[in-house]
């Protein structure tokens, strides 16, 4: 860049914008193809569904082609409606977006002003600490537990008169781990009531079966806000819906402040088709139970250590970002994509999301190849 087209930016740019990070996302197989000419790809770094979207969702969306000429429901009647039957609540207290980081975006236009205070941990979604700096606010984060988790304790301890906004990802990405309904009464004894806290449960279909898990339906706060997701357990990453649980309050405010046909028209009528298919999540949720077994006891049998996980991935730590580059780039070359943690600021580990059986077996063959040499030069982590 110029001088002269580096002084046009700091003039028109904010400093807070110059120093975000871009968001990065998993490597397309398109991409992977055309750079190594491979025809076997399985693609395990994004956390998708690998069965793919519902029948049912595919008949709604298909249909709507004929539509395409058409703005979608601005109010998105019909889905809303969906979702209001399912969590027995008002259509008022719902929120839609283009994914739920789309919704993130909305709270932060809504509700953050420049030099506002976000709390969060460290090591969680990247994409709510690119969307709290962009308007300004400053994040404040404190540590995971030693084993992966958010502290409660700590997030309790660091409130402060200029915190805005809590931030917590439930299950949290990327390590997979969760608070616990004890945990999250305790830190709410600590959350005065001017205080938004954001409870990300983009992985909750995988985490509901655990008897501890705090589902927020279970809860009434008027300062919490539900965020989910279409894009992991029902298979809709391609056309980004999102949806949010919160006070009638909170909810007209953001819709203030919301884009005016967001879902577009196809992810609304293939998340409303979506809810109406319970058997393929059942088959979503069953894949990745085995498949998550297997990929657990693999590891576990060559010496790794994942940390456990109620999502549809695992984490593991290399030891170090040597380790994690080697571990990435061997397996690429294989054909199979995993994910880096580098940019959660977690250089010494690497993300696995969980396959179809002949994907996870495909990883296995590419870490089967992989090990003997990956043992000379790294060994394992502590």
């Amino acid at each position: 860049m110029s001088n002269q087209s580096q002084q046009i930016s700091q003039s028109l740019v904010p400093k807070y914008i110059r120093e975000l990070q871009t968001y990065q996302a998993g490597k397309p197989i398109d991409e992977l193809a055309r750079e190594k000419g491979l025809t076997r790809i399985s693609k395990l770094a994004s956390n998708e569904n690998p069965l793919g979207p519902s029948p049912f969702a595919i008949r709604e969306m298909t249909n709507g082609l004929w539509d395409l000429h058409r703005y979608p429901d601005m109010h998105a009647f019909k889905l809303k409606t969906a979702l209001s039957k399912k969590n027995n609540l008002k259509i008022e207290n719902i929120i839609l977006g283009n994914g739920s980081e789309g919704i993130m975006a909305y709270i932060a236009r809504a509700f953050l002003q420049p030099g506002n205070e976000v709390l969060t941990s460290e090591n969680t979604f990247i994409g709510f600490y690119i969307l709290a700096k962009s308007v300004g606010a400053v994040t404040k984060q404190v540590p995971l537990t030693s084993d992966y988790r958010f502290d409660v304790k700590a997030l309790a301890a660091a409130i402060t008169d200029k915190t805005k906004v809590i931030y917590i990802a439930n299950p949290n990405n990327p390590t997979g781990t969760y608070i616990t309904k004890t945990e999250f009464d305790y830190l709410m004894e600590f959350v005065p009531e001017h205080v938004l806290v954001i409870l990300d449960e983009a992985y909750f279909e995988f985490a509901k079966e655990f008897d501890d898990y705090p589902d927020s339906m279970d809860y009434r706060y008027d300062n919490v806000i539900t965020l989910r997701t279409f894009s992991k357990a029902f298979g809709l990453s391609g056309v980004r819906v999102g949806y949010g649980f919160g006070h009638e309050e909170l909810i007209k405010n953001l819709t203030k402040v919301k884009l005016p046909f967001e879902p577009n028209l196809i992810g609304q009528l293939g998340a409303t088709g979506a809810l109406l298919d319970d058997p393929h999540l059942e088959r979503t949720l069953g894949n990745n139970r085995i498949q998550y077994k297997r990929c657990v006891d693999y590891l576990v049998a060559h010496n790794f250590k994942p940390i456990s996980s109620v999502t549809n991935f695992i984490t593991l730590k290399t030891g170090s970002s040597e380790a994690s580059d080697f571990f990435f780039d061997f397996l690429l070359n294989l054909g199979v994509i995993i994910r880096p943690l580098k940019v959660n600021n977690m250089p010494e580990f690497i993300r696995i999301s969980i396959g179809t059986p002949e994907e996870m077996d495909h990883l296995f063959e590419a870490l089967d190849k992989m090990l003997p040499e990956y043992d000379k030069k790294f060994g394992r982590a502590e």
